[in-house]
């Protein structure tokens, strides 16, 4: 677009560059966006834009965060508390004079001072200037000179006030200029401690889910789920930025199609399908005679299920292992078209988790579970759900599993030509090196990243996969490109072909919690937003 053919939208009217109006083409809504700015007037009267004649070069800030307030619930937002620090504001006049003095001592050298000497040398300047106070922590308040230990004493110690960066992108080969960071020893045994396939640490960790768990959003949650008429809008559109541990097996069931909308037939139709997944174990399972090929599916199956997490010994227990065995034997001999591949058997982990986490106790670890512990009845639930949810959800990837699988191979050929338009430099050290992407994608499509991501971080990436209105398939090409691209820093620091293939499976993920997985799922969303509708990216150059 040239530089005269830009204009301002002005409430309903669009100005043109020589000053001229017309009507604009987009209607303006008048009613208020979330996380969008507005006028002081709808909220004191007034008509006064945010952020012009302010009295103040701080209230001006002040107002605009509190114009857009509602962007996220409370609770939501994982980046709006700083180290416990809440509602701290820092005066202009203090961050230049505590930013002035750091280029001043970094650029004159600082010789034989420590890091934390100069720290504490900006402390007491940018606390002689800011006009509010930042309140100690206890760990450090015995650092101030002259005061007892329950006085306030003024400290950004706890603000680590650095250059944002990722952990995972660290680079030990790299001089830091001096600059000691706090976490650099943590970050350097993060990233060469990595085992070959990441840990799943706890599998209901209250870390992890600390981000979908407030109040609010539990609230909402209520709210949908007992309208006696479900609007599953509403709910994908909720459950896409994560659901609540308590609320997930339900959604889950919601969202995968196994209940129906309508509550008060909800649970009629569990109960009838439950019978009939027992009646297919009769069936199918428990029949007397099999075929060749169904008894070389059963091999297979009874191979696999032993393999899957080894290092957890929840996954170890017989009860666990048959009900696995009787889920994938019954969905192969019910898709014959596809029939049993390996890789399936990840994909219903984390159903079976999160129906056995209803089962158990929101509250309970999982770790220490014993499924012998649990009623038959209890049991056969976790077993016949996780088995609807599974067909349900591998529905619209079926094409994945078929001989040849090539609904893979078409996938892992749209994601090279995707990271060869957005990454170019990336994609040229990939083919220079003679890293072919089926090489480490294939297992990124085939098991949906369940093999490259900790346990709970697939469940939350799968509550954004089920929340997808049109279906996960697609969404799951972007999810790939954006964990690649989450990785470029490294990948371009390795020189050789046996490095890149070390790192790329071997990602260090183990240390993952769902405030990654939410940054992960929005840049793919933004990749989508951006390339879905360009589909010459996703064309084969001839």
């Amino acid at each position: 677009m040239s530089s005269s053919s830009a204009s301002t939208n002005t409430g309903g009217s669009t100005a043109t560059a020589d000053g001229s109006t017309s009507s604009s083409f987009w209607r303006n809504n008048s009613r208020s966006i979330p996380g969008r700015p507005t006028t002081v007037a709808n909220r004191t009267g007034g008509g006064r834009p945010i952020g012009s004649g302010s009295s103040g070069a701080s209230s001006s800030f002040q107002d605009y965060q509190d114009s857009v307030s509602d962007a996220w619930d409370l609770g939501d937002d994982e980046f709006c508390i700083i180290s416990g620090v809440v509602d701290t504001r820092i005066s202009k006049r203090a961050s230049q004079t505590a930013a002035l003095n750091v280029l001043k001592t970094h650029k004159s050298g600082v010789g034989g001072k420590s890091f934390a000497n100069i720290r504490a040398d900006t402390t007491q300047d940018f606390t002689a200037a800011s006009d509010t106070e930042l309140t100690l922590s206890t760990d450090h308040s015995q650092q101030c000179d002259g005061k007892a230990e329950d006085t306030e004493c003024p400290q950004i110690e706890n603000l680590d006030i650095q250059q944002p960066q990722r952990p995972q992108q660290y680079n030990a080969n790299v001089p830091n200029d001096g600059v000691v960071y706090v976490n650099d020893h943590r970050l350097r045994q993060r990233f060469h401690a990595y085992p070959g396939r990441p840990q799943l640490l706890k599998l209901s960790s209250n870390v992890a889910s600390k981000d979908v768990e407030c109040e609010s959003k539990y609230e909402k949650f209520s709210n949908i789920l007992e309208a006696p008429l479900l609007n599953l809008i509403a709910l994908k559109e909720l459950s896409w930025s994560g659901v609540p541990r308590k609320m997930r097996a339900v959604t889950w069931r919601l969202l995968s199609g196994y209940l129906p909308t309508s509550l008060e037939r909800r649970q009629t139709v569990l109960e009838r399908k439950r019978v009939d997944y027992r009646k297919l174990v009769q069936q199918y399972f428990d029949a007397d005679s099999r075929d060749e090929s169904q008894q070389d599916t059963y091999r297979q199956i009874h191979i696999d299920v032993p393999r899957m997490n080894p290092h957890v010994s929840l996954f170890q227990q017989q009860l666990v292992q048959e009900m696995f065995e009787r889920i994938l034997f019954i969905w192969a001999i019910r898709h014959p078209a596809s029939g049993y591949v390996q890789g399936i058997n990840d994909l219903v982990t984390p159903f079976f988790i999160v129906f056995l986490q209803e089962a158990v106790g929101a509250d309970k670890d999982l770790e220490q579970c014993q499924l012998s512990d649990l009623s038959i009845e209890q049991r056969d639930i976790i077993e016949s759900d996780s088995f609807w949810c599974l067909s349900k959800f591998l529905d619209c990837i079926q094409d994945n599993y078929i001989f040849a699988q090539l609904g893979i191979q078409a996938k892992v050929n749209q994601l090279k030509e995707l990271i060869q338009r957005i990454d170019g430099t990336l994609h040229r050290h990939l083919q220079t090196h003679g890293v072919d992407y089926l090489q480490f994608s294939f297992r990124w499509m085939n098991n949906l990243l369940t093999r490259e991501l900790p346990l709970y971080c697939t469940i939350r990436l799968w509550d954004t996969y089920l929340a997808e209105s049109d279906g996960f398939a697609v969404f799951q090409l972007y999810v790939c490109a954006a964990f690649l691209l989450h990785w470029r820093d490294q990948l371009l620091q390795e020189k050789d072909f046996q490095g890149l293939m070390l790192l790329l499976q071997n990602l260090p993920t183990h240390n993952w919690m769902d405030s990654h997985i939410g940054v992960l799922v929005a840049e793919a969303f933004r990749l989508k937003f951006t390339y879905a509708d360009a589909p010459k990216h996703l064309e084969t150059k001839s």
